[in-house]
């Protein structure tokens, strides 16, 4: 596949926010070990990639039962057939949580008539942060960046 030829977008239209993933690839690292920025740069690519791949080989897996919407189970077959089958029970896991949560959340009842301000929203965006830390570090809880971190480059 040429990189990033999804429906005429150029490599420039489809991308993932450098710093969130930056963020996320500083946080999986311990705490003396630096990046370079050209290595981070290649990190989010091969995301890219990686995303661009499963979601079109789960629309393979969606044609071939004539549905139309991609859902979970195609996915799922979709990491599979690639090859990624041992990641199956956890990106589960992840999805089910993923389900508990915004069942849960006010955002997954469209706020269902609640009103927050805007702090209680960054208190609330802060914890659910923290909460997916935790599991990203099996429960582990890691120290909470501070925006006096130094950069990941090396």
């Amino acid at each position: 596949m040429e990189p990033m030829d999804i429906l005429g977008k150029s490599k420039e239209d489809v991308s993932l926010p450098k710093s969130t993933m930056f963020k996320i690839i500083k946080e999986m690292l311990p705490p003396d070990v630096r990046v370079a920025r050209d290595t981070q740069d290649l990190l989010v690519e091969c995301c890219v990639e990686f995303i661009n791949l499963i979601s079109s080989e789960s629309n393979e897996v969606c044609n071939r039962e004539d549905r139309r919407t991609i859902a979970p189970e195609h996915v799922l077959k979709a990491l599979e057939v690639l090859g990624f089958g041992e990641y199956i029970e956890e990106v589960y896991a992840a999805y089910q949580q993923h389900k508990l949560e915004t069942l849960d959340s006010p955002k997954g009842t469209k706020f269902g008539g609640i009103e927050m301000t805007e702090e209680q929203a960054a208190a609330e965006q802060q914890r659910m942060f923290a909460e997916a830390r935790a599991r990203m570090n099996n429960g582990v809880s890691s120290q909470k960046p501070s925006e006096s971190d130094p950069p990941l480059e090396s």
